[in-house]
């Protein structure tokens, strides 16, 4: 049988010893015969040695220099690129702070050739990750969780069946080169967030679908809450506005695009409630939810 290559597609900054666990997680992989792995990780100007540590130890990982800017949705969207000119047969997402089970991409690829018998076109398999210390569901596939919000997504708890979700987390996911070829690489308008949750929602719009394997495929710490966000209503309305313009906040032009392309013919509205609510509660005080994920 021809073997097949999956591009696995990661990015870093400055968090070597994460980036090391996730490689080792990966290159432990109880694969089929027939699947080799070529890595594609963009190290974002790091500073902290990883990729002269990547390179001593994992000598077969393609390094891509970034420039320092690219966070989250540039990096992947360039190792993305990188794997996309040469035509992979899969293309894997993996967040450099993921650590996969030994049984993950079999897991992914199983879930895979099992939705593609029942005639699906154009799928995407996502795995769900759990907290290392608590086995909380951490991770993975997401559906709508208001009727009224077409923004509003909630997270998958995983089962022992394959579930059909409406979009994704990016941490792991299987891409295969004939959805990847109709729904391409990921968007240029995100820097951080929302490129994956946009992936996902781009599949189901060329009339594709997005499944949840069943269990677990590795582990991955939730981001711990942040006090320099612009959702800390410690900090001043002068201090949140100015945050909520960087990449990690909610910058108005990335919000635009989303609501504009995901929300219908009301998207003014849903772009326009993260920074209402904002104001007010700059103004009178309170609590504010989150934009997205519930």
């Amino acid at each position: 049988m021809e073997p097949k290559t999956i591009a696995v597609l990661m990015t870093c900054f400055n968090r070597k010893e994460k980036t090391l666990a996730s490689l080792a997680g990966l290159f432990n992989q109880k694969i089929p015969e027939n699947i080799q792995l070529q890595v594609y990780l963009v190290d974002d100007a790091s500073t902290d040695g990883t990729s002269e540590a990547i390179s001593q130890t994992y000598p077969q990982v393609k390094i891509i220099p970034g420039n320092g800017g690219l966070f989250w949705n540039g990096g992947t969207r360039l190792a993305f690129a990188s794997g996309l000119q040469d035509d992979r047969d899969y293309y894997m997402w993996l967040n450099d702070d993921t650590t996969l089970y030994p049984e993950a991409i079999e897991k992914l690829l199983s879930t895979l050739d099992q939705v593609i018998k029942t005639g699906t076109a154009n799928p995407v398999i996502v795995g769900s990750t759990c907290d290392p210390d608590t086995g909380n569901l951490t991770y993975g596939g997401m559906v709508r969780s208001a009727w009224w919000h077409p923004l509003k997504f909630k997270l998958v708890q995983p089962t022992e069946e394959t579930q059909i979700c409406h979009t994704m987390n990016g941490n792991s996911v299987l891409i295969p080169r004939a959805t990847a070829k109709i729904v391409g690489n990921l968007d240029s308008n995100f820097v951080h967030s929302t490129g994956d949750i946009d992936y996902g929602l781009r599949v189901r719009k060329v009339g594709g679908s997005v499944w949840l394997t069943p269990g677990y495929v590795g582990t991955c710490t939730i981001n711990p809450p942040e006090t320099d966000i612009w959702e800390n209503q410690n900090l001043t309305l002068s201090q949140r506005l100015q945050k909520i313009k960087q990449p990690k906040g909610l910058p108005v032009q990335e919000w635009k695009v989303f609501t504009q392309r995901h929300a219908g013919l009301l998207w003014p509205l849903y772009w326009g409630l993260p920074y209402l609510r904002l104001l007010f509660a700059g103004v009178f005080g309170g609590k504010m939810g989150s934009r997205i994920n519930d």
